[in-house]
């Protein structure tokens, strides 16, 4: 294919100028048209597809920077040359100021007059070339972060990530595990000014408490043991772009005074450093917890919370949208397909109906799951009631009776060394124990109305070691008080 033939626009109220000029541009092998006036100049720009604009400054109806400002506020790309007969330090500030290209000053030198031409039409094909680039760079990351449901509570959460992306607003996104606050996350990315920056997520509930600060933060070599080189944290790798932090309730408390100062200042000190290193980073946090909660029993600083918490997103559980399921099934169905050369034609309408009927403790994750086991081992390309195989549907807050504390105990480990990619953590036992014995306590004390030599013995352990495990997990007997709870 040729290339399309350029186009320009001569705008000037001098007709000898205009035939000069025509004469000079169509010796380059352009489509020349012109204009003797401001008002003409802009009709032919508003309505023509201009590859350059040469326009004087001084014309009846328009001059020339109006007629450019117009067409900027158009959303019109054409590279615009003033020509002027004042070179002056004015006219040249206010016509870079508008977006022009450059301006030449009468009497003009041909010659370089098409050479500026040229330039321009240049420039003009690479900001279309490079706008184009970035298109589709952004199209092939939002790909990845398509987020299903058509319930009115999902569309309020579409509405608040169009009002806080193009901000720099920090977000916090509260749901229950599998709700989708990674990809609400990414959505917010994927539609900011920082959308073509690093996008970076540390989940801080798998990085062991010991190592989680140099994440964070990063090291300076000789630091620590092991840290045989300097490393730059997340919060250095994600600059100019995004950091999610992930499970930002689990932080512990010391390393929740260092966040809060970061988060405050926009700077930082390595591990083992001295020098303040700034960043520049949109922080997007996300829990599974209730971190109001989490601040009125000392878990959370509550100084941090309200830092992280400047727009608030709750995800719903999968359960309490039922309706999206439909949706998000014929989703998933055509993911699957594309992505692991599946033929699944669709779902009968009583297998669907099974899964309207699930709790879908996992949430979203779990139907997707669902549907993957389903699609590649079903018989035929038509999903069938039979073909799916779904577990106790009592919602995720009650405990499954079919479900013993030693399977629930091993799926929790296999979800956090699963969910570690690279990364093992080196204190699973100390992760674990800590999820069991903390919900123990406070059931408990719950049982026994606060009383704490009861609880020990209910629990066949002395009074002492409650009391060190109640302050090691900042548990306030006083809130389980008969007092309190009526």
């Amino acid at each position: 294919m040729t290339a399309p033939i350029p186009r320009i626009l001569i705008a000037d109220d001098e007709e000898s100028i205009r035939w000069v000029l025509r004469q000079a541009i169509a010796d380059l092998g352009w489509e020349v048209d012109t204009a003797s006036d401001g008002v003409e100049a802009w009709a032919k720009l508003a309505n023509g597809n201009f590859d350059v604009a040469l326009i004087d400054i001084r014309m009846p109806g328009l001059d020339g920077l109006e007629v450019l400002s117009r067409l900027r506020e158009a959303g019109r790309d054409t590279s615009v040359i003033i020509v002027t007969a004042q070179n002056t330090m004015a006219n040249a500030i206010e016509a870079m100021k508008r977006g022009a290209y450059d301006y030449v000053t009468k009497p003009f030198d041909l010659d370089e007059v098409r050479i500026l031409v040229r330039r321009a039409q240049e420039m003009r094909r690479q900001s279309a070339e490079l706008q184009r680039l970035e298109r589709d760079q952004r199209k092939r990351f939002e790909l990845g972060v398509e987020i299903v449901g058509r319930t009115p509570v999902m569309q309020e959460i579409f509405k608040t990530i169009g009002r806080v992306a193009p901000t720099d607003a920090t977000v916090l996104i509260q749901g229950e595990s599998g709700t989708g606050k990674e990809l609400i996350a990414r959505a917010i990315h994927a539609h900011s000014r920082r959308w073509s920056g690093p996008f970076i997520a540390l989940n801080c509930s798998a990085v062991p408490r010991d190592l989680l600060e140099s994440e964070l933060f990063g090291h300076e070599r000789g630091a620590f043991t092991g840290a045989v080189e300097q490393r730059p944290g997340v919060f250095e790798v994600a600059s100019g772009g995004t950091l999610f932090l992930d499970e930002v309730g689990d932080m512990p408390l010391e390393l929740q005074a260092k966040l809060l100062r970061v988060v405050q200042e926009r700077e930082l000190t390595r591990v083992g450093g001295r020098e303040v290193i700034k960043v520049d980073v949109r922080l997007i946090a996300a829990t599974n917890q209730n971190l109001e909660r989490a601040v009125r029993e000392g878990r959370f600083r509550e100084d941090l919370y309200f830092r992280l918490a400047v727009v608030p997103i709750r995800v719903p559980p999968l359960r309490q949208r039922r309706a999206d399921v439909p949706e998000l099934v014929r989703y998933f169905l055509e993911k699957i397909n594309r992505e692991l050369g599946t033929r699944v034609a669709g779902i009968s309408d009583e297998a669907l109906g099974k899964l309207l009927e699930h709790s879908w403790p996992g949430n979203v994750r779990e139907l997707e799951n669902t549907l993957v086991r389903a699609a590649v081992l079903a018989p035929g390309p038509l999903l069938m009631p039979q073909d799916f195989v779904l577990g106790d549907s009592v919602p995720s807050s009650t405990p499954s009776e079919n479900v013993s504390l030693e399977a629930a105990v091993r799926q929790a480990a296999e979800s956090l060394v699963g969910s570690t990619d690279e990364v093992l953590p080196h204190n699973l036992y100390g992760w674990v124990l800590e999820r069991v014995e903390r919900p123990l306590i406070e059931f408990a004390l719950e049982r026994t109305a606060g009383n704490q030599l009861r609880a020990a013995a209910l629990l066949g352990i002395n009074r002492n070691t409650l009391h060190k495990k109640m302050q090691q997990y900042r548990i306030a007997s006083r809130r389980y008080t008969e007092e309190d709870r009526s």
